[in-house]
């Protein structure tokens, strides 16, 4: 069994004033992703300057922050909530979705797109590469929070977290999620959009890739308590989330080759 490492949520504390790790990550996913999307704007479009880029991160940051938020009140725990809504606030406590998150990123995507001359899949294979900064560092801010832990078990890299109640042994399953829909991920999609693909492909390989990823972890993650299980003493809302985004990327990537191979019809 490892030692939980113990790092205090709170990274810096000016009297009143506290600045969580979890808060922390948020911004070193947008700057990071901020930093990558500068080095691919020539590709992407070399007659955007880096004020719209600028723009583009701002309002798929908000989509993010603002999706993630409320999509976390609706798909996992809405009566809490609407008991006290003053909660929705609390956001350095945690509950964040990703897949509200996502739905904030398209349709903030699509309005940018709308106001740019962009089509919403070109926009979205030019981000999807750079989510997964964002994501493995929301994951080591749920680490940090000893929050989302795992099942019990006795793996040599077990760790009792100071939340988990019943002081027990349990997978890191932040850290599989770090490596997976951080590390793996962006290293699948980064190799694969350096050379051109067809629109949607990218988008397709985002969806497909998280989709798997984040159901195989779900095996091992506790669900949230207010839900438990959904069905047959494993589903998981996670799950339940994931299988359109597993179908949806297969579809795309099929969609975007067929669409390449047509004749007359450029990628």
């Amino acid at each position: 069994m490892l030692p939980y490492p113990q790092i205090d949520p709170v990274a810096i504390a000016l009297g009143p004033l506290k600045i969580h790790w979890y808060g922390l990550m948020y911004l070193i996913g947008i700057g990071g992703a901020w930093w990558l999307a500068s080095r691919r704007l020539a590709q992407f479009d070399a007659s955007w300057s880096k004020e719209k880029l600028s723009d583009l991160v701002f309002w798929v940051a908000m989509g993010v922050i603002l999706g993630g938020r409320l999509g976390y009140v609706l798909f996992y725990d809405l009566s809490s909530y609407l008991a006290n809504p003053l909660l929705i606030f609390e956001v350095w406590k945690g509950g964040m979705s990703f897949h509200g998150g996502l739905i904030g990123v398209m349709l903030a995507t699509f309005w940018f797109g709308k106001r740019h001359g962009k089509s919403f899949f070109e926009l979205m294979d030019f981000i999807a590469p750079l989510v997964p900064i964002g994501l493995g560092a929301g994951r080591i801010g749920n680490f940090i929070n000893a929050e989302l832990w795992g099942k019990a078990t006795d793996v040599p890299w077990a760790m009792i977290f100071p939340t988990d109640p019943a002081q027990l042994p349990r997978h890191p399953s932040q850290l599989y999620q770090f490596a997976l829909e951080g590390v793996a991920l962006f290293l699948i999609l980064w190799a694969y959009s350096r050379k051109p693909r067809p629109t949607m492909a990218v988008s397709g390989m985002f969806a497909l890739f998280y989709g798997l990823f984040r159901f195989i972890v779900e095996f091992v993650r506790v669900p949230d308590a207010q839900l438990g299980y959904l069905a047959f003493d494993w589903l998981t809302m996670g799950q339940v989330l994931c299988l359109p985004m597993i179908l949806g990327g297969i579809a795309l990537i099929v969609i975007a080759y067929k669409r390449q191979a047509a004749p007359g019809v450029a990628g």
